[in-house]
């Protein structure tokens, strides 16, 4: 899509609400692509670098709140007196105190209709940032497809959208949709609030889908196994390919998301969870990501020491004998020998790093590759 001006105007005509609606309506069930960017006002932000935070962080919004104070101040002045009054300053993507209660200090109708105003008419991304977080502070239901559509924009209005849906009895539903919906750090924000909302009519999505593969899944995936209670889960009979095959990414994740959010070892069902998957695997057809991820975490387990994960040696020897029993079967072994690219980086290091240490018979054996 591309984004004209008017000659020596000062920003794009596109506003950043029909930026966001017009690349959603071309593909309505996937994330924008590349998250919606560059946005409108890129050639605006890309001219102008972004002010610095305050260094005293508790000062952050205090000069949004004034000019927020003195324009509903001012009983006759229109929404769009603010258009451009946020441009210079840094503006937070995430809730602040100060803008929340200059937003409360002001008649609840009024800031509604210039938080609305702002959001679908603002053509640069610090007003319509100003005007998500005046939604944010108290907005009515029928906000609800307002506040998704700037949503989708996520990188920099996921936070604030989170917030926003987060706070409202139909909230999970809305987010959920929109989780369906983004992907990177956006990701992180809706998935991290369908957790906090204590993820009741979002669970069965949160088993099978909230990890979609990329790094930044390291964040949630522990909040994930905590709020959806995969333990409870993983453990029934009766579970479905797609729950045990996302519990393995969550595993996955877990097992070397350090510094990002709960490790396995962190996880107190990490020994019962573990044994839960690898049963459910030698019950699975066998597919090349559902092997590599089980090699990857029988690596994990052979390099970890089992008081960690909850468990003595006899039983973490036990939980990688199950794995290891599937991973060796005939059909497991040809359905890897043939689904892997032997002339890949990856194939390199996963055979010089989890199969050949773990002997596993798909590998060990050099002249049959």
């Amino acid at each position: 899509m591309s984004v004209t001006t008017e000659p020596g105007s000062l920003g794009p005509r596109t506003t950043l609400f029909t930026h966001a609606l017009h690349l959603h309506r071309q593909d309505p069930d996937s994330p924008l692509p590349r998250d919606g960017e560059p946005y409108p006002d890129e050639e605006k932000h890309r001219r102008r670098s972004r002010p610095d935070a305050p260094e005293d962080r508790r000062f952050i919004g205090m000069d949004i709140a004034a000019i927020l104070d003195a324009h509903f101040a001012k009983a006759d002045a229109p929404p769009g007196e603010l258009a451009d009054a946020f441009h210079g300053l840094y503006v937070p993507i995430h809730h602040n105190e100060h803008i929340a209660a200059a937003a409360l200090r002001a008649d609840k109708h009024r800031v509604q209709r210039t938080g609305r105003w702002l959001v679908r008419h603002s053509r640069d991304r610090c007003s319509a940032t100003v005007g998500l977080a005046l939604l944010a502070v108290g907005w009515a239901e029928e906000d609800t497809p307002l506040i998704q559509t700037i949503g989708l924009l996520s990188n920099h209005f996921g936070p604030l959208t989170a917030d926003a849906l987060r706070r409202r009895h139909n909230g999970e539903q809305a987010l959920l949709w929109l989780a369906e919906r983004v992907t990177g750090w956006g990701r992180v924000y809706i998935v991290e609030a369908l957790c906090q909302m204590g993820a009741f009519q979002a669970r069965s999505w949160l088993l099978r889908h909230a990890c979609d593969g990329d790094y930044l899944n390291g964040y949630f995936a522990g909040k994930v196994a905590t709020a959806a209670h995969l333990q409870e889960a993983i453990t029934r009979p009766d579970v479905d390919d797609d729950l045990v095959d996302h519990t393995g990414r969550l595993l996955n994740v877990m097992a070397d998301c350090g510094g990002m959010g709960m490790t396995l070892e962190r996880y107190p069902p990490a020994r019962v969870v573990l044994e839960a998957h690898a049963g459910h695997l030698s019950r699975q057809e066998p597919t090349v990501n559902r092997y590599v991820g089980a090699a990857t975490l029988a690596g994990h387990l052979t390099r970890q020491s089992p008081q960690r994960l909850g468990c003595t040696p006899e039983q973490r020897d036990h939980i990688l004998q199950r794995y290891l029993a599937v991973l060796d079967r005939e059909d497991w072994s040809r359905t890897v020998r043939a689904g892997l690219d032997r002339n890949g980086y990856f194939f390199t290091w996963f055979v010089e790093n989890v199969a050949v240490p773990l002997r596993l018979r798909a590998f060990t054996d050099r002249e049959e590759w």
